[in-house]
């Protein structure tokens, strides 16, 4: 009996040291980005435009949080799932921790920042306008974003000496990141070919923001790359064609611009495995957005979606996409159940599109090296919906 008991205080004592690895893994959560990580910070920072407006009113939001929170979804991100596995609060968007920081209510759990900006790219505006590119949603960029984290890194660290620490005690999310840099071209009519000569160029800014960030102390960065853009509905009626064999049989997407995302990955593999190289200390994490949606276009009814390339939100037609009647627009309508639906505004992915990615990514197999090892937050955590789907 006795051996028993003692057998059983020594399970207990493990378990309790279990779980505070678990909360003591990372410390914060620092995320960079686009609409695809940006928790609010285009509707704070950004004169009203028309996506401003988009993400600020219902049905923006409906899911989760039943109101519009500035997340381009019905409800929560990747970047929300990776939080709350980790059991952090949701990351604040940088504009709201500013605003707290000028009030005088910064807290002191805040578990990161978020820096990603929706509409925002790799490259910096000027490399697009010189070739005739506008982009109308912000003319933040990746380096913009990193500026502001290096100005208020010493808040997030408390003290200078610090700083190296703090980093390598984050989880740094590096996006989504890149996808806008072909958005706005290809929107504005520019063709694969044009658009295809700028990937090297986005490659590289990527790859110089991770350089400075693992020199100023990050230790361990996830890295998405591109999502299959030909599975979209905004492209899927863009780029609408009456020759069948431009598509994909199976899932209906457009084969030549799901390759045109794959080598963009394929070049940000090989810069990783560049940065790898060069700081091999540094733990760089490719995150497989492209194959981890891609399961879901092949096979939809395996996770419980009944629509993969029809956006739920929209102004109609046959992807349910127009590019002047936008989501959350009076002529607009939505889906009744988005939970059912893989693409949320013909550009966004729904909620339960983002938590199946999330759960392939924290889970597996969707990473390079796997998520799964480098930290117990991410075994089989979530009461919060990861596992539950």
């Amino acid at each position: 009996m006795a051996s028993s008991f003692n057998s059983l205080i020594c399970i207990i004592i493990l378990l309790i040291a279990s779980i505070g690895h678990v909360i003591a893994c990372y410390e914060s959560i620092i995320s960079f980005g686009d609409s695809l990580a940006d928790t609010g910070n285009l509707i704070r920072l950004s004169k009203s435009n028309e996506y401003h407006v988009a993400s600020s009113v219902l049905p923006y939001g409906e899911t989760f949080f039943h109101h519009p929170t500035g997340r381009f979804s019905d409800g929560r991100l990747v970047i929300d799932f990776i939080a709350e596995s980790m059991r952090f609060p949701l990351v604040p968007p940088y504009a709201s921790f500013m605003k707290n920081m000028s009030n005088g209510r910064l807290s002191n759990s805040i578990g990161g920042v978020n820096f990603a900006v929706a509409g925002a790219t790799a490259v910096d505006i000027s490399y697009l306008e010189k070739r005739g590119i506008k982009n109308p949603a912000t003319n933040v960029s990746l380096g913009r974003q990193l500026e502001w984290f290096k100005q208020i890194l010493p808040i997030l660290c408390k003290s200078p000496s610090n700083c190296k620490e703090f980093l390598g005690n984050s989880l740094v999310l590096m996006g989504e990141i890149g996808g806008n840099d072909y958005n706005h071209p290809f929107s504005q009519g520019k063709t694969g070919k044009e658009v295809q000569s700028f990937v090297p160029d986005v490659i590289m800014a990527i790859g110089v923001a991770i350089n400075e960030l693992i020199e100023l102390g990050a230790q361990t960065l996830i890295v998405p790359g591109n999502l299959p853009i030909g599975c979209s509905a905004s492209y899927l009626t863009i780029f609408k064609d009456s020759n069948k064999n431009e598509y994909d049989d199976s899932t209906g997407c457009i084969n030549w611009l799901n390759d045109f995302s794959e080598y963009h990955n394929q070049l940000l593999q090989q810069e990783i495995h560049r940065l790898r190289e060069i700081h091999p200390h540094a733990n760089i994490i490719y995150a497989d957005y492209y194959n981890a949606a891609m399961q879901i276009y092949k096979s939809p009814q395996k996770f419980g979606f009944t629509s993969t390339i029809v956006a739920c939100c929209g102004g109609g037609g046959p992807y349910n996409y127009d590019l002047n009647i936008k989501c959350g627009s009076p002529s607009s309508n939505v889906c009744d159940n988005p939970s059912s639906y893989v693409s949320w505004d013909g550009v966004h992915l729904t909620e339960a599109a983002y938590k199946l990615i999330a759960k392939g990514l924290l889970q597996g197999p969707y990473t390079i090296p796997q998520m799964n090892g480098i930290c117990n937050s991410f075994d089989g955590l979530s009461n919060k919906g990861i596992s539950d789907q």
